[in-house]
This record gives C-alpha cells, sequence and structure tokens, in this order.
C-alpha cells in the first residue's frame, strides 16, 4: 500500500538447514544462536562456523541475521561472553539480541559496529524504557508480550523515529512474565532464565494434601481438564493491517526449536499475507482462508491473539491437553535435482513408493505428486523410506521439483483463532 513501510518478517532458526529454509521461504531476517549465551539451550544452535556459513548464505540472498544471547548473565558468564561477542565481530551478524545490561555494556565496547536489539526478556513496557535504551545506543527494542496493540502504538508516538520496534506475531505463549519464568529451575534445577527451559507450563497437575501423601486430587479449572497453565499460541495472521498501523518495524515468528517444515509454513505464509497487504487490502482479505489453512498445516496448539487486544481471559488456555495439532509430516527437502529428475533428500519421516505427498514451494503453490520410485544412496531400490536421516534418491512425475522444495504429507484441517 502506498504509503506504508513494509514490516521485516523475522524468522527463527535452529540449524543450518532451518536457516537455508527460513530464507528461501521468505524471510527478511532471521534470528539464531550460539552454543551459549542464548534462551534455547536445547535447540540445536550453530557454532561459530556454522553461523558464519550461514551468515554468509542469508547474506547472498539479502537477507540480515541477528544473533541471540539474551541470557540474564551472572559473574561467571561475563568473562566469557567478552570472548563470545569477539568471534561475532569477526563474521559479521547484523545485530545481537541482548537483555542482561552487563551483556549489553560487554557487546557495546567489542562490537560498537553491530546493532544491539533489546530482548523481551527485558520487560520492555513503555516507552521511557524505550528511550533509555535508545540513549544507550540500542537500534531496536522487541516489545513485552503483556502489551496490547494500543500501548504499542503509545510507545510509537513517544519514541524516536528511527527507533524500531519488534513484536511478536506468530507462536508459543509463555506463561510467565515476559518470558521470565522460574518454574523450571523450581522444579527441575534447570534455568529457563540460562535457556535451559523445561516448559512445567506445558505438564499436567495434581493437588497433593500435606497428611495424605501419594493421594494426587486433579486440579480442574473447569470441566475440561488440569493443564493449567498451557496456554494457546499466538497467531496474528487476521490482524496485520492493526499491527502495522500500531507502528510495529518487524513482525517476529516464535520457534527456535522448531522443524524446518513448521519454518517453511509459517515463514511462506506470513511472508504472503504481507506482501499481499501491501498490494492492496482487498488482496489480503481475498486470501485470508489460504493464510490460515497453510498455518494449520504446521504443530500448533489452538490459537490466540494474546495480549493484544486486551488481557486475556479463560479461552486463551487449554486446559484437556498438553499436545500439539499436526495436520502435515515433514519428509524432507530436496537437496538436489540430478539430470533425470530424480531428486536426493535426507529423510526425516516415513514415506512409501506408490504415495501422494506434496511438494511445497517457495512461491507458495503445492503441488500433489506421485512417488514412482525409491533408492538407497547407492542406488539400490526401495518400497519404503523408514529410516530417518537417511539419504535417499525419490523419483517423481518429472519436471515438478527443485531445489528447496519441502517434501509433505498433505493436511486438511483449518483452524479458527480466537
Amino acid at each position: 500500500m502506498k504509503g506504508i513501510k513494509a514490516p521485516e518478517l523475522l524468522v527463527p532458526a535452529s540449524s543450518e538447514e532451518v536457516l537455508r529454509t527460513a530464507v528461501i521461504y521468505g524471510a527478511d531476517a532471521v534470528y539464531i544462536g550460539g552454543e551459549a549465551y542464548g534462551l534455547r539451550a536445547k535447540a540445536k544452535n550453530f557454532s561459530i562456523e556454522e553461523m558464519a556459513a550461514g551468515i554468509e548464505f542469508a547474506h547472498e540472498h539479502n537477507v540480515k541475521v541477528y544473533v541471540t544471547a539474551n541470557i540474564i548473565a551472572h559473574n561467571y558468564d561475563l568473562e566469557g561472553a567478552e570472548k563470545y561477542f569477539k568471534e561475532l565481530r569477526s563474521i559479521g551478524p547484523d545485530a545481537l539480541i541482548i537483555s542482561d545490561p552487563g551483556m549489553f555494556t560487554i557487546a557495546r565496547e567489542v562490537c560498537p559496529d553491530i546493532d544491539i536489539h533489546i530482548s523481551t526478556q527485558a520487560n520492555n513496557t513503555n516507552y521511557l524504557t524505550y528511550d533509555f535504551w535508545y540513549k544507550q545506543g540500542a537500534k531496536r527494542v522487541v516489545s513485552a508480550r503483556e502489551l496490547s496493540l494500543k500501548e504499542i502504538r503509545e510507545i510509537r508516538d513517544h519514541i524516536p523515529e528511527d527507533m524500531e520496534i519488534e513484536s511478536f506475531i506468530h507462536g508459543a505463549m509463555c506463561i510467565s512474565y515476559s518470558g521470565r519464568c522460574l518454574l523450571s529451575s523450581f522444579l527441575t534445577g534447570r534455568d529457563a532464565n540460562k535457556g535451559a527451559c523445561t516448559h512445567p507450563c506445558r505438564w499436567k497437575y495434581a493437588l497433593v494434601e500435606e497428611t495424605r501423601p501419594g493421594e494426587y486430587m486433579p486440579v480442574f479449572e473447569n470441566e475440561r481438564g488440569t493443564y493449567i497453565f498451557n496456554s494457546k499460541d499466538l497467531c496474528m495472521i487476521e490482524y496485520i493491517p492493526q499491527m502495522i498501523d500500531a507502528g510495529i518495524d518487524s513482525f517476529k515468528i516464535e520457534g527456535r526449536m522448531k522443524t524446518a517444515l513448521y519454518v517453511a509454513t509459517v515463514a511462506r505464509t506470513y511472508r504472503k499475507a504481507i506482501d499481499d497487504y501491501m498490494t492492496s487490502k482487498e488482496e489480503y482479505s481475498k486470501n485470508m482462508d489460504w493464510y490460515r489453512h497453510q498455518i494449520a498445516q504446521c504443530t500448533y496448539r489452538k490459537f490466540t491473539t494474546g495480549f493484544y487486544f486486551g488481557k486475556p481471559d479463560e479461552n486463551t488456555q487449554i486446559y484437556d491437553n498438553s499436545t500439539y495439532v499436526k495436520d502435515a509430516v515433514y519428509l524432507g527437502m530436496v537437496e538436489k535435482v540430478l539430470e533425470d529428475g530424480s531428486i536426493v533428500l535426507i529423510q526425516k519421516n516415513k514415506f512409501n513408493k506408490g504415495d501422494t505427498i506434496e511438494l511445497m514451494k517457495p512461491d507458495g503453490s503445492d503441488i500433489p505428486v506421485r512417488v514412482t520410485g525409491i533408492t538407497d544412496a547407492e542406488g539400490n531400490p526401495m518400497d519404503s523410506a523408514p529410516h530417518a536421516k537417511q539419504e535417499l534418491r525419490v523419483f517423481l512425475e518429472p519436471g515438478c521439483a527443485a531445489k528447496y522444495d519441502i517434501l509433505r504429507s498433505p493436511g486438511k484441517s483449518e483452524q479458527t483463532i480466537n
């Protein structure tokens, strides 16, 4: 749309494979974590060498890379952080994502030419906080998830024009304030604020009375169950105009633990939704059913709009289970197309000769194709592909596959947003 700046689409990546997927499937920027100092210790994460390769690939496609270093640091973290930031400086990420003032101070001294973004973990809930970080030299602040669009609009109106606002548009919601959770540390000894969260908000709880050990009584929020901390996932695909109107510069997708299929699906869908809206309101409205259907192809816990239109109520929680809905299965990504039209991939889930699957393409199209043959890397015929991470040669209908296409089993359901 004329006169409106297109927001950045910021997509997570847990590995080099997922980074390449995010880049190819529509990200303007990708955020990744190293082997330390980020809040996703269970993600595969990147070595310095892998980061360098990922940054090079992204920059070749005009995509930025941001590196998370957003732990709440203790004294023993600081010396290593200085060395880490020196290594990052040598490979040239576009920004560092930081929440701790001590880590910020080190990064500012060691990497003066790299932008710093302030993580949502820093509890950024008002415009004076944004202004404070701006004066320290931060380029961008990630809004706290507890903010409404009205509050974000007020922040936008009170901060310098070149100060950027980044806000989550899709993904899992944390039960604790700005993600600062002590449940995992208390129950398991694994500190969420150091990147080792065990996600106890997704567990099923019962009540034990002090004098009756071993007698577990269910905790009923209502008749539906006992998952009292389990939030639905955020999805704002229907509200991109309102997000833009609030003055948000970057739309952030949560999910540094997610698969390439999840990242491709969500990135591609939001890419098209943003581009459609920038073309016209009519184009965006016309394709809404397609966006909803595509989003439902990846794992999710039902959807909510979070805090954006006011404080959540009981409809924001899922009380009867903690499992994901999963409507499509990731089979692999095309690594190479051979001269005879067959493809090479690393298999992720089982499929069979004779199956009809989908080729998911970066341009938004999904092509049903039949698997006419499978061989292993040595050319031995196979009736099925049962072994994860096996290199395969797969025969499909000629001319339909291209490098970076994703093979998936088709899903059918749609998901409405509450």
